[in-house]
């Protein structure tokens, strides 16, 4: 693993501008560099190519998610990218189809991922707590991991055919922040997953 791209899914609200997914992305591309390896970013803030987008996916030995969670999911604008990157990046860039084939019934769908060789992190950033999760007592989540909550996107990048690292997340971000001890943590992941190369 040398090449890593970052992807920025933050948008911009009134009451949350960015700073702590711009600051964990900066902090992601000074680490890495530090260790080695090559670091391409794209933020959802500003205008990007498909074409391009497509290539730095080809490049990446790992993509980074680092995203907020806004309504349980990632923002729209994440959203959007997808649609437009994802959805041309099935005519080999990311997968051949879905897979299966008309001629061979045994192949299942999801399937059909070009990306194989290639990793991917999700880093992400919640106004819920951290013990709102895994608890089947909570009210909200029952139970559930955030890797529960966020199967949809891990399937995403399961149908283009990487592979997992674990997830990072920050918790509470907006009502009872901890933010020092996350760059602690989040540092200490991504020495985790990141050896010097």
């Amino acid at each position: 693993m040398k090449n890593v791209f970052i992807i920025n899914a933050h948008e911009k609200y009134p009451f949350s501008e960015g700073k702590l997914n711009a600051t964990l992305v900066e902090k992601t591309k000074a680490n890495l560099t530090r260790k080695g390896y090559n670091v391409q970013i794209t933020t959802m803030q500003d205008d990007y190519d498909v074409e391009q987008e497509l290539d730095k996916h080809e490049w990446a030995d790992v993509l980074i998610l680092q995203t907020p969670v806004n309504w349980m999911e990632v923002p729209w604008s994440f959203k959007r990218y997808m649609d437009y990157v994802y959805t041309a990046g099935m005519r080999g860039q990311l997968c051949n189809g879905d897979g299966r084939s008309r001629e061979d019934v045994s192949k299942q769908y999801g399937t059909g991922g070009t990306l194989t060789n290639t990793k991917y992190m999700l880093s992400l950033t919640f106004n819920a707590p951290k013990e709102s999760f895994d608890d089947p007592n909570q009210w909200l989540f029952e139970g559930k991991s955030v890797d529960d909550l966020f199967w949809p996107m891990h399937l995403n990048f399961k149908f283009f055919g990487m592979e997992p690292l674990e997830t990072f997340a920050c918790f509470d971000v907006m009502k009872n922040p901890d933010i020092e001890n996350d760059f602690i943590r989040f540092e200490a992941h991504l020495n985790k997953h990141f050896r010097a190369l």
